[in-house]
């Protein structure tokens, strides 16, 4: 099993934020760090602050080197899929190619109805995703792409420089939907988030998957699966690697330790300590 960690950029400072990156740069047994796509705080006090995910996460790419990087996940309906795909593109470049494109339909009512952003109903905001997730591996891939939808409409489209990971960034798509969301994953992703959760839910929905790629006769081995692993400290590291344990034994590949702020990099060292027997035991 390998682990990564997530900072959600809401209740939190930017200097607290970066000093946890760095510090988990330096720590082998995460693979990853990410942070979220939403303007207000989930989950929580939606009055309170919350830094913009790509702008921060291009920020904390140049402040570390070796982390491979992304945000879970990218709410597609709050840009244009040629906007976003030029955005992949040069975070990649400006990260050495080290991206993980994480993509969702969206869901934030509150945050959509406050900037007067569409957000439709749950069959409009899936097509809307099939057809954003076409645009941005044709603009990511292909030389030109012309793409004619019921929602997006491109001529000839041009996106360079391309990013330097090819044919491009690995898609990460997260959510639980079994007829839409796990059928768009087969088809585009080669990563699966899975929000959070009873191991036993997790492990219904990852057969679910493997059937949506028996489907389209797709390797379902050639997918990641991942899931948030929630840090307590009044629990400590401790209970987190019982909880990460439970995932490693059902087959999961990649827990992302989801800590909550306020951020410090004090809780990185014991954290680490405590699941790298997990990292080596499932280790390949």
């Amino acid at each position: 099993m390998r682990f990564a960690i997530k900072t959600a950029p809401q209740h939190t400072s930017w200097p607290d934020m970066l000093a946890v990156w760095r510090e988990a740069d330096g720590i082998d047994v995460f693979e990853s760090a990410w942070t979220f796509d939403h303007f207000y705080p989930i989950f929580s006090d939606s009055s309170g602050p919350c830094m913009e995910g790509w702008t921060v996460t291009t920020a904390l790419a140049q402040a570390t080197s070796r982390l491979r990087i992304g945000l879970l996940v990218t709410g597609m309906v709050y840009r244009h899929p040629a906007v976003l795909a030029n955005m992949a593109a040069t975070l990649d470049i400006i990260s050495g190619g080290r991206l993980e494109l994480g993509l969702g339909a969206g869901w934030n009512e509150e945050e959509c109805g406050a900037y007067g952003i569409e957000l439709g109903t749950l069959k409009e905001r899936f097509d809307r995703f099939d057809e954003a997730l076409e645009v941005i591996v044709g603009l990511l891939s292909e030389t030109t792409t012309t793409f004619h939808g019921d929602h997006y409409t491109l001529t000839e489209a041009r996106c360079e420089p391309k990013p330097l990971q090819r044919p491009h960034p690995p898609i990460c798509i997260g959510g639980t939907g079994e007829r839409r969301t796990l059928r768009s994953t087969a088809r585009h992703a080669q990563h699966w988030n899975w929000p959070g959760g009873p191991v036993e839910a997790w492990a219904a929905k990852r057969d679910v998957l493997v059937e949506r790629c028996a489907e389209i006769d797709r390797d379902p081995a050639e997918i990641t699966t991942s899931t948030h692993l929630r840090y307590d400290p009044a629990g400590g590291p401790a209970a987190l690697a019982s909880d990460a344990a439970a995932f490693a034994d059902a087959g999961l590949d990649l827990g992302i330790v989801y800590l909550p702020p306020p951020h410090t990099p004090a809780v990185l060292g014991p954290i680490a300590d405590a699941l790298a027997p997990l990292a080596v035991r499932h280790s390949p």
